[in-house]
């Protein structure tokens, strides 16, 4: 069933989520800082472009936020020009930022003063899952709330799970954070060793990825890693932000990160080498300039 939709924030991950929910064949209206890359969108897809969140979200049944972080989204979420704003009773509010789990509490409480519900919602998938269509979807909020938005959000997920109350998606956010933190330095830490060892870095790939040792990003990163190309995906900045997140759930929970702690502060070395808009598959420059 088509909806009218609102989508702020039009990243490289933003921009075809909302072109999946316009061939999905849903109305969409676009909100982005940059206004003229949303009146891009609605050129290219046929939706509409808005000045405000709060004119974006006026009249939508759903409204969709991917920006940068708790500050972004309380930005176009909140206030006199929020997307909260301009909605009604009835409506869903969806952030997929990667965000913390306080703030997700703090917007369910804000929506149910409007009468709308809410869900923390971030996604697995990178650029390439967001351009396919492929996400994985973790979620948290009311389970009636997400039956409501899951068909919309499959225009998108490939896997759309509810992980729980509000905060809850943005807690498994975390737990896929830091298992591919680990993973890239693993990769890299394997890649360098293959390369002083005078192996062929692809045929290395090519053979443990057949094994006990294959993962995501040996399969989509660890040839592009062996080329030393880094100008696309996940940017390093947005990790070191994800594991800041991390680390301090991880404190107020209990929960000892020490691992995760020692590769947020090598991917910072990373962003002060240049590198803090490469892929995050990019920790493999540090160790090749040891």
């Amino acid at each position: 069933m088509p909806h009218n939709v609102a989508f702020i924030g039009l990243g490289v991950m933003g921009y075809p989520m909302a072109g999946h929910l316009a061939k999905a064949g849903h109305k969409v209206t676009v909100y982005n800082r940059t206004g003229a890359k949303a009146d891009k969108w609605a050129a290219e897809h046929g939706g509409k472009s808005a000045k405000t969140p709060r004119e974006a979200a006026n009249g939508a049944d759903f409204v969709f936020v991917c920006v940068g972080n708790d500050d972004d989204v309380r930005s176009v979420t909140l206030g006199a020009d929020g997307a909260l704003a301009g909605m009604g009773a009835g409506t869903v509010l969806v952030d997929h930022t990667t965000a913390s789990a306080t703030l997700a509490v703090e917007l369910e409480t804000a929506a149910k003063a409007k009468g709308a519900g809410f869900l923390d919602a971030p996604v697995s998938g990178g650029q390439a899952g967001a351009e396919g269509g492929t996400l994985t979807v973790m979620v948290g909020g009311v389970e009636a709330t997400f039956a409501k938005a899951e068909p919309v959000m499959k225009a998108y997920g490939r896997a759309v799970t509810h992980m729980g109350a509000a905060g809850a998606g943005q807690l498994t956010k975390i737990a896929n954070q830091i298992c591919v933190a680990g993973n890239l330095q693993a990769l890299s830490e394997a890649l360098n060793f293959a390369t002083k060892a005078g192996l062929d870095g692809a045929r290395v790939v090519d053979v443990i990825s057949k094994g006990a040792a294959t993962s995501w990003q040996m399969e989509n990163r660890g040839k592009t890693m062996v080329e030393d190309k880094f100008d696309f995906g996940f940017a390093v900045d947005w990790m070191c932000k994800d594991l800041d997140i991390a680390l301090a759930e991880g404190k107020a929970k209990g929960a000892p990160m020490p691992v995760t702690a020692i590769i947020n502060q090598f991917y910072r070395e990373v962003s002060s080498m240049g590198g803090g808009r490469w892929d995050t598959s990019s920790l493999i420059r540090r160790l090749k300039r040891k």
